[in-house]
């Protein structure tokens, strides 16, 4: 299989060639970076060599946003040789954190970076890679982990073990290098469905009206005559809120009908001591839609008919980062580019593009599949 899956690469990698000369850049790393963002083109600026010398090369603070996939530890040997060919995993985890270590320098204080990364079994113990980089990343490095992000992978491939579970998730970490970072919520929200009149009453997305609401309030034993003619005002004005579009959709708390949201103790939930001083509170909609959550169905690549290249870092799997994470007009870094997949999703969404690979018919591979779908 792993024969099969090299023979791939190398039939579009001689396609590539009689096609045109390739055009990585092999030295003056930084003057190239400075000639590509001034030129404001899309095609990504692919840089062959070792990912540490590279970014020890680029200029400090310059990299608005990085995604990436390093190879799996143990599990391929990629062209070009590198990262995951070592023979202990701990020494995987030093390399890959002094390469992220170099990124931290060059990645800009309100940047961030997101790295997906996959386990790995050694002697039927599962190693737990991702969170050791995680930590290594966090304890040692200063870096502040934001999410961890759960990619399903919807199926898993072909596991003929017969004393576990199958393995069809892998991480995806976002982490930042201080507290105020840049973050475009709005850019990822998902379109909220919209309030209606019925009967001459606003209806919420999800089918509110407040007639539930105004009931619980006029029967309520705990409420004092005040708290309900309060509950009843602040009624009326989050439903006129709604008919008006400021939000989207609400839930009310009243004390006696239903919980606090995230804990009763007044001593760690803001919510629980307005419930018990108000007697009610709200929990408002963004009128802009949800954010996404913490785990991502996404497909891997190598299910969608990629012919070469058979990692299965998808597309897919960089759009909320990069619409949420890089500001329009930035530039998107991927230091273990391998065929591009970080690099055509930024083009894709308006953004420059700086790949890093060791091996050359990668970048070449790079080339072929910008080129075709442009």
């Amino acid at each position: 299989m792993q024969n099969m899956k090299n023979t791939k690469v190398s039939a579009m990698h001689e396609r590539t060639m009689m096609r045109r000369p390739s055009s990585f850049v092999e030295e003056n790393y930084a003057r190239e970076v400075g000639a590509y963002r001034s030129s404001r083109r899309l095609m990504p600026l692919l840089l062959l060599g070792d990912a540490k010398v590279v970014l020890d090369q680029l200029p400090e603070s310059s990299i608005d946003f990085a995604m990436t996939s390093p190879p799996y530890w143990g599990k391929r040997e990629y062209e070009g040789g590198g990262i995951g060919l070592e023979s202990d995993y701990r020494d995987f985890i030093r390399h890959l954190s002094d390469i992220f270590l170099s990124l931290k320098r060059a990645l800009k204080s309100e940047g961030s970076f997101w790295l997906n990364i996959g386990d790995t079994y050694q002697e039927k113990g599962l190693l737990g890679i991702p969170w050791r980089v995680a930590i290594e990343l966090t304890d040692r490095q200063g870096w502040i982990l934001r999410n961890s992000v759960i990619w399903n992978k919807v199926k898993s491939g072909m596991d003929n073990t017969k004393d576990r579970l199958g393995n069809i998730h892998e991480h995806v970490f976002h982490f930042v290098k201080q507290t105020k970072y840049y973050y475009d919520a709005d850019a990822i929200r998902s379109k909220p469905r919209e309030a209606r009149i019925v009967n001459g009453a606003v209806v919420s997305a999800t089918g509110v009206s407040g007639v539930r609401y105004k009931r619980q309030i006029e029967l309520s034993t705990t409420l004092s005559e005040k708290e309900k003619r309060e509950a009843f005002k602040a009624l009326d004005q989050i439903l006129a809120d709604v008919g008006a579009g400021v939000i989207s959709d609400f839930r009310m708390i009243i004390r006696g009908q239903q919980r606090a949201t995230h804990s009763d103790s007044e001593k760690v939930s803001g919510r629980a001591k307005e419930l018990r001083d108000r007697g009610f509170y709200f929990l408002r909609y963004h009128p802009n839609g949800s954010k996404p959550a913490d785990v991502w169905d996404i497909m891997p690549e190598d299910t969608q008919s990629r012919e070469a290249h058979y990692a299965p870092y998808p597309v897919d799997l960089c759009r909320i980062p990069i619409l949420a994470t890089c500001p329009a007009g930035g530039v998107v870094l991927d230091p273990f580019c391998g065929t591009g997949t970080t690099l055509l999703a930024a083009r894709d969404l308006g953004r420059q593009s700086i790949g890093i690979d060791v091996s050359r018919q990668y970048l070449e591979i790079v080339e072929e599949r910008c080129a075709t779908l442009l």
